[in-house]
């Protein structure tokens, strides 16, 4: 008897500074008309899977792109610490049997058949780290992570997010190929925008 994939839950971390902006957020930069997180977000949403996401106390603006979306909001209060206390303000959310996807906000590219892909490789294959690369096999987001993996995940610290981990157990590690330059399109500046906007022109 095959035993089922657990619960898989999207974590959106959502709590960053976007301090390359130079006093813009790269979060609340329109796509297709709406701001950034909104989209992608909705897209996290359209899964049919449960999604939380975690914001900074001091950004209003990110709040209020949710309204109306079926998701979980959960503010982290010492944000600014690092991704690593992100992370695990987030995990403090989700069920402790849940693996989860781990989501960055500023992936513009990224599609629900995208996110729909990784879970559906997860559960083909849930006791693996699975990892999305671009078409070129170069490594990007969104990671799902099994549920063994949250002990090391909340023992994380400091702003290198995940890495850490994916390092430590390579060995359990599959990639997942997007289309295009979906899994790695992170735009941290507004040079990166105007770019990235003019290519799509």
């Amino acid at each position: 008897m095959t035993t089922p994939a657990p619960l898989l839950h999207i974590l959106i971390l959502a709590a960053g500074n976007s301090t390359r902006m130079r006093g813009g957020d790269k979060l609340m930069e329109l796509v297709g008309g709406q701001p950034l997180l909104r989209q992608l977000a909705g897209r996290a949403v359209a899964t049919g899977l449960p999604v939380t996401v975690a914001l900074p106390p001091d950004r209003p603006a990110r709040n209020a792109a949710l309204d109306g979306l079926a998701l979980t909001r959960l503010t982290v209060p010492d944000a600014g610490q690092g991704m690593a206390t992100t992370l695990r303000a987030g995990l403090t959310g989700l069920p402790p049997q849940a693996a989860v996807m781990l989501l960055l906000a500023d992936l513009p590219e990224l599609t629900a058949a995208d996110l729909s892909l990784m879970a559906a490789a997860h559960a083909s294959t849930p006791d693996q780290i699975l990892r999305a690369t671009d078409a070129a096999g170069q490594p990007g987001h969104p990671v799902i992570f099994p549920p063994w993996a949250r002990a090391d995940l909340t023992g994380l610290s400091g702003d290198d997010g995940a890495r850490q981990v994916l390092k430590a157990h390579a060995d359990r590690l599959r990639l997942i190929a997007l289309p295009g330059q979906h899994a790695t399109t992170d735009l941290d500046t507004p040079e990166d925008w105007a770019r990235w906007r003019s290519g799509r022109e």
